[in-house]
């Protein structure tokens, strides 16, 4: 068990996307230090499911393979009947993709999102956790577009729970350390093949530093305390490109090679705009719903409030990590 808590023992949970990188590390660590009744993987493909349940063997009896897609309304209500949680991970997230299948991007990140709110409130679900995006902030690509989207809807959906026993909140961060696409196996498949250089888009770009772990601990946290409408970011360290690339490759030289479409120079997560309703805690902010639907459902924050202008990115965070700190921590990375 997990310390004292054991919210997710006895439920049945189910994951939208669950064959991905978040889906395979949430199930591990709710099998390793709970007892949920059963997980239910619910995703699109196939083989993917295959081999998850190769490597998840050892706990079958608890888990279930469910082939569906979020843009299938019908499909989602059916894989909810008998769920307490629904964590939503499904989405189209490449962002020069979708820049290029705008149609195919709205389809799965926002109408799905709208599927699996329905569907959740239909099946009588308990709480249900999307996760967000730093690109959902201050959208300047059609990915972080249609996740704003999609985080406005989730925080809506709870408007129309009326007397209904369900939450419906966010968790939200950057790209986890070496996630697939982002920039360490990027760098990685530079040096692996011989290479000397590593490319610099733009010399002054940060990022947060997030492994997967943290992201699945962030997950439980807004299960065990979102009470609806809440936006739940991790404290996290940042860290400069150029010092990743050192880290990686000491003394390598770093061409400076132009910041590319749909690309911002620093992860934000808390916009100078949402302060008035964010809260600091130990190792978190949340940002708090700015309505509220009915005095049952008001949230009341327990926090210290931050200050008028507070803003949260990876640029002007308080915490950041060296080329030493990188360099170590770089060594507990699993590159997908």
């Amino acid at each position: 068990m997990e310390g004292e808590n054991s919210m997710l023992n006895n439920k049945s949970i189910l994951i939208t996307g669950g064959t991905g990188s978040f889906g395979k590390a949430f199930v591990r660590h709710a099998l390793e230090h709970y007892e949920p009744r059963k997980i239910i993987i619910y995703s699109r493909d196939e083989y993917k499911q295959f081999i998850m349940q190769n490597e998840f063997r050892e706990y079958a009896p608890k888990l279930r393979f469910f082939i569906g897609d979020v843009r299938d309304r019908e499909r989602l209500l059916r894989a909810f009947e008998g769920v307490d949680y629904v964590i939503h991970a499904a989405a189209l997230k490449q962002v020069p993709a979708c820049e290029y299948n705008p149609a195919e991007a709205i389809k799965t990140n926002i109408n799905g999102a709208q599927n699996v709110i329905d569907a959740a409130l239909d099946a009588h679900v308990k709480k249900v956790v999307a996760l967000s995006t730093d690109k959902a902030v201050n959208p300047v690509n059609l990915y972080g577009g249609t996740k704003l989207v999609s985080d406005k809807l989730f925080i809506a959906a709870n408007a129309y729970a009326g007397t209904k026993d369900i939450c419906f909140s966010i968790v939200r961060y950057g790209n986890v350390a070496g996630s697939r696409g982002s920039v360490i196996p990027f760098f990685h498949n530079i040096i692996q093949n011989g290479g000397k250089e590593l490319p610099i888009t733009d010399y002054r770009m940060t990022r947060f530093w997030i492994s997967l772990q943290q992201g699945v601990e962030l997950v439980i946290k807004a299960l065990e305390e979102a009470k609806g409408g809440e936006t739940f970011i991790s404290k996290i360290p940042s860290f400069k490109v150029t010092d990743l690339a050192q880290a990686m490759l000491p003394g390598c030289s770093m061409p400076e090679v132009g910041i590319r479409e749909g690309e911002k120079l620093h992860e934000i997560m808390v916009t100078v705009e949402d302060s008035t309703n964010t809260y600091e805690y130990d190792k978190h902010f949340i940002v708090y719903p700015q309505m509220v639907w009915s005095e049952h459902r008001r949230v009341v924050p327990t926090g210290k409030k931050v200050a008028e202008g507070f803003s949260y990115s990876s640029g002007n965070n308080t915490e950041w990590l060296s080329v030493e700190d990188i360099y170590r921590l770089l060594k507990k990375v699993e590159l997908e």
